[in-house]
């Protein structure tokens, strides 16, 4: 029988770059067969928030891929209170993980949402947005993250719609302040010091610190226990890591795993694997592997020590291919 014919590197990049950045929103089968067990293992509801400093609450997100049953609420999402006011740091990843997110910080406290902070545009970090329209908050980002929304937003939202049901993924907002460089957000008696970044784990990476805990909210510039998911530059994602270790923090709050971490200390791991995948597609393409070859081989040595390494580790390969390449 007459084998397909095999894709180009040109041909297999560009498949790449079409899908780069929708790795946490995908609709397959292995998703809908683990539907049931995600349903009885940790539903939307059990992930509870803990203050991890004075007046800061995190809730940790399932170690999962996105599914009808949990309400895309896989990534780590929080709130810092100050005297006067509220920043919530990442919104959630649909309509209804950030209605569950407004719920909590009305329980918590009186005080007014003055903030909506979105580290980057990944869909399991904004689609919660809408559910603090009311509050009319500054909803804040970096100032490359209009770019990122306005490229990629509807197409995130349709894609998200299509696994968790017509209407449930929320709506594309735009940030209504932008962080070029450095920012800061007064919360009364409480300052929170914002950091735009070049181009590393996305477009668009935004940092935040708590001065009074020296608290470091990292996004998705740092994952721990799961599997990274490239979505920008791999130098760049190294060098910002190497940056982010000067920075005044007894803790961090990854985008994904624990809901706090020693600094720095806690991006080691995170570390290793973005330099095994450097170290590995480099010595690849020396060798003149192409993509497939270079998939199915670099960074093996991870497999392991990540959660969901399998369904994210070739796509990161697969961006590492196509930066590396033309060095």
């Amino acid at each position: 029988m007459a084998t397909a014919p095999r894709m180009t590197r040109r041909e297999a990049l560009t498949v790449a770059l079409c899908t780069a950045g929708w790795a946490t929103v995908r609709a397959t089968a292995a998703t809908a067969a683990t539907a049931a067990t995600a349903a009885t293992a940790a539903t939307p509801d059990s992930p509870a928030f803990r203050e991890v400093a004075s007046g800061i609450f995190v809730r940790r997100g399932l170690d999962e891929d996105v599914s009808p049953t949990n309400d895309n609420s896989i990534a780590n999402i929080g709130f810092v209170v100050g005297r006067e006011g509220v920043a919530v740091i990442d919104p959630g990843g649909s309509l209804r993980d950030g209605e569950r997110l407004r719920q909590e910080i009305v329980r918590v406290t009186k005080h007014p949402i003055r903030f909506v902070v979105m580290t980057h545009g990944h869909p399991d970090h904004i689609f919660g947005a809408g559910a603090f329209r009311q509050d009319r908050p500054e909803f804040v980002g970096h100032s490359r993250l209009p770019l990122t929304l306005a490229t990629r937003g509807e197409y995130y939202r349709e894609r998200l719609d299509g696994v968790l049901g017509a209407g449930r993924a929320g709506v594309v907002l735009p940030p209504t302040r932008l962080i070029e460089h450095t920012g800061t957000l007064d919360l009364g008696g409480r300052t929170l010091e914002l950091t735009a970044h070049p181009r590393g784990h996305s477009d668009c990476d935004l940092t935040v610190r708590d001065l009074q805990t020296a608290t470091l909210f990292a996004g998705d510039l740092l994952f721990v226990g799961r599997v990274p998911s490239l979505d920008g530059s791999l130098r760049g994602w190294l060098n910002v890591l190497n940056s982010l270790k000067s920075v005044e923090a007894s803790r961090a709050v990854p985008g994904h795993g624990p809901v706090g971490v020693n600094w720095p200390s806690g991006s080691a791991d995170l570390e290793r694997y973005l330099g095994v995948l450097a170290t590995g597609t480099r010595a690849a393409l020396a060798k003149g592997l192409d993509l497939e070859a270079a998939v199915r081989t670099v960074g093996q040595s991870e497999r392991g020590r990540w959660k969901l390494f399998d369904a994210y580790h070739g796509h990161n390969v697969t961006q590492a291919f196509k930066e590396l390449e033309w060095e």
